[in-house]
């Protein structure tokens, strides 16, 4: 092959991976503004664990703003948050899309189921924090509340729309991306930097990094980081499990 013909493979390649880019960068634009028109939807959907959790407490809540322009910064804040999340796995098909002709048949088979669950753990992250963590991380919270006698003043919560909002997509970010250490053990085996025999003896580091990951990427309560934690040591003992299975293959294919 000569070296203009390297060039223009070259160049063809950077061609199509702009165009990826840019047919991922519109989809993001077109959802973000779709998802626009239903930011009081979304914000419904994302207030509800909120709701559920003080609508029996027998007082009477809500949120607030304190700036003219926090509510649509908010709204704004959002529909970026949920348009990103709906085109994860757009991109993630676009980047397949532009390595799978130079890759072979075996590498395809290998690498596509992790396009696949890579959406699915994130999907399973942001899940358990709206379904479990947040309700216990906001009956915990309220628990320090008081009703002023003992302290002559009531204590009551009154959080701000742009506060607990923040809070609760920075939660799902955060467990969504814990979520992905299977995944990223699992290729980290494949390429022969870690093994079984590895994360086995690391195991008492890892606890501790976990939870000090925990720590840094939750609010400073012991509900949240706990429970980002405890599914972390369950996936990394899955990890093994899985990067084991991928040795035992390896060994198989050898052998034949």
């Amino acid at each position: 092959m000569s070296l203009d013909e390297k060039d223009s493979g070259f160049v063809s390649h950077l061609t199509e991976l702009r165009k990826r880019l840019i047919h991922s960068f519109i989809f993001l634009i077109v959802l973000f503004v779709a998802c626009y028109f239903y930011a009081e939807h979304l914000y419904g959907f994302l207030v509800d664990p909120f709701a559920q959790a003080v609508k029996e407490d027998g007082s009477e809540r809500r949120l607030i703003f304190t700036a003219l322009q926090e509510t649509f910064l908010t709204y704004l804040k959002i529909s970026f948050f949920t348009a990103f999340f709906i085109t994860c796995p757009y991109i993630l098909m676009q980047i397949w899309k532009f390595i799978a002709p130079g890759l072979y048949k075996h590498e395809k088979i290998a690498i596509l189921p992790y396009l696949v669950l890579t959406p699915i753990l994130f999907l399973l992250g942001g899940m358990l924090v709206y379904y479990l963590i947040m309700p216990l991380a906001i009956k915990f919270f309220l628990s320090f509340e008081s009703t002023g006698l003992s302290t002559n003043l009531p204590i009551q919560l009154e959080a701000k729309v742009n506060e607990y909002l923040s809070l609760v997509m920075k939660l799902i970010f955060a467990f969504g991306i814990s979520f992905q250490l299977p995944v990223v053990l699992s290729l980290l085996a494949r390429v022969g930097i870690v093994d079984s025999d590895f994360l086995k003896k690391r195991r008492k580091y890892v606890v501790v990094m976990i939870f000090a990951a925990a720590a840094l990427l939750t609010p400073p309560d012991p509900i949240t980081q706990i429970g980002l934690a405890i599914p972390l040591l369950i996936l990394y003992e899955l990890s093994i499990l899985s990067v084991k299975i991928i040795e035992n293959k390896k060994l198989k294919d050898s052998d034949a």
